[in-house]
């Protein structure tokens, strides 16, 4: 159980040379021998209020750059003109700034003027929310003149100051209150929350790689559904996901008991925390909006999957999404609707799904399918008597050691190439995967008794064709010189 703040408070008071790593200690203490405050300051002191373990470390002090680089043998100049530096302390690397105040954010990203002050009290005015503008000093002593312990109390999000401002100097601040509400499952403030809005459209001038991380980390978050209500409310989502809001009042039909927008967010809190999986719970359905239709008086989405795969690769791309992470989310999108079980399906049926799921992605997909029934709102179970008899054949089809993909082959590339006496090429390709769909259908023919001299068989078949295909555009020229149109 945690501590309430109160109590944390004073024991991070009481033991702050004990909770402050060694390293940070020691750039503090130099500092100090020089004449010179430190202090550790932002999101490192929040985490300890609240009983967090901290990732990042910064201090804050009133030398100057060039005065912090003379006293420390390994320093790195990563923002000399903003004030700060890298100092690297028995391998670790620490921010160190300079106190400092800030004209105006022309590019909304970087301040155009910066004047380095005296006073830390200046220094955490300039900062983007009141939790994040707590310093702490080695020896104990907490600054605090926003009041941010008292919103850690109040478990409240709220910017520094005039939140106008705020979001006026750098509107990635909007989605990083946001996204500090889902991490810490705090209540947004009345004033910040209007400013948002207020501020909103601002967005469109921060870089989409700045957005994307932003979006990422309120998504692997406790409250991920909190945060993207919050985007829609604020008007946020417009700018950064609007395919989103296509499906916001937008109806299904009889098997769901909620629009497409609140589906998907229950969808997306019952994923787990991880980036993949969590996109996958929030997009799989973002094609329905698109593929609406109503037969003999029943609403459907045929192909929502398909057009929702499309749709989610353009988003992830739009945000600079590693492509890794774009494969794997288009990948459960397109599949999502795959374990619905048909009562013909045959074992090579079985068979061909688990080749385009993959046995890898299996997992992750009964996972979204869980989740996607469950965010029906009608639906008793996890899984539905359907899905789990599939899953039974699925596993009775492993079992019999078939082939999965082309490597599980019992012949391979070479092997043509030496039978059909070719070299490399997209023939060999052709082959490979005709053989491979024989397999599929009975898995017993994969041996290389049968498959070797089925190579030349189709490679006789193969050539027949591209003999007839070449006759045939032949006969349509001759066609087309004989009578002139």
């Amino acid at each position: 159980m945690k501590l309430p703040v109160t109590l944390r408070l004073y024991l991070v008071r009481l033991g702050a040379r004990f909770m402050i790593p060694g390293p940070v200690r020691e750039i503090a203490r130099t500092l100090s021998s020089h004449g010179h405050e430190a202090y550790v300051v932002g999101g490192c002191v929040r985490d300890l209020v609240l009983g967090r373990t901290p990732h990042d470390w910064d201090v804050a002090t009133d030398a100057p750059p060039a005065a912090v680089m003379s006293v420390f043998p390994d320093v790195r100049p990563t923002g000399v003109k903003h004030g700060t530096v890298t100092v690297i302390m028995r391998g670790m690397p620490v921010e160190v700034t300079t106190y400092r105040v800030e004209g105006r954010y022309t590019d909304r990203r970087h301040p155009d003027v910066v004047r380095f002050v005296r006073r830390l009290e200046d220094d955490l005015g300039r900062r983007d929310l009141t939790i994040n503008a707590i310093a702490l000093h080695p020896g104990g002593r907490i600054v605090d003149p926003y009041r941010g312990v008292d919103d850690l109390k109040r478990r409240l999000v709220r910017a520094v100051g005039d939140p106008l401002a705020r979001f006026d100097e750098d509107p990635l601040r909007m989605l990083r209150a946001i996204r500090l509400a889902a991490e810490l499952v705090f209540d947004m403030d009345e004033k910040t929350y209007e400013a948002i809005k207020a501020k909103a459209s601002l967005i469109r001038n921060v870089s989409a790689e700045r957005i994307g991380e932003e979006v990422a980390r309120a998504l692997v978050s406790p409250k991920p559904g909190f945060a993207m209500e919050l985007m829609r409310e604020t008007g946020l989502l417009k700018y950064v996901i609007p395919e989103l809001l296509e499906g916001y009042g937008f109806p299904q039909n009889e098997h769901h008991a909620y629009p497409v927008w609140e589906h998907s967010l229950i969808a997306l809190e019952e994923m787990p925390p991880v980036l993949h999986l969590r996109w996958a719970g929030l997009l799989h359905d973002v094609g329905k909006p698109r593929t609406a239709s109503i037969v003999d008086g029943e609403r459907h989405f045929f192909n929502h999957e398909y057009v929702g795969a499309s749709m989610a690769e353009n988003i992830l791309h739009r945000l600079r999404f590693d492509q890794k992470t774009v494969e794997k989310v288009t990948h459960l999108v397109r599949n999502h609707m795959a374990l619905h079980y048909q009562n013909d399906m045959t074992d090579a049926a079985i068979r061909r799904l688990i080749r385009r799921v993959g046995l890898e992605n299996m997992p992750d997909l009964i996972t979204l399918r869980r989740a996607d029934r469950i965010a029906s709102g009608k639906k008793e179970g996890e899984l539905s008597s359907g899905t789990e008899l599939l899953l039974d054949r699925i596993q009775a089809v492993l079992a019999e050691e078939a082939a999965f993909s082309l490597k599980d082959l019992a012949v391979d590339g070479h092997d043509v190439m030496a039978v059909a006496g070719i070299g490399p090429g997209p023939t060999v390709g052709r082959i490979l995967r005709a053989l491979f769909d024989d397999v599929l259908e009975n898995p017993h023919h994969n041996t290389r008794e049968y498959l070797l001299p089925r190579i030349v068989a189709l490679k006789s078949e193969l050539a027949s064709v591209a003999n007839t295909a070449g006759n045939d555009r032949v006969s349509a020229e001759m066609d087309v010189h004989d009578h002139p149109s």
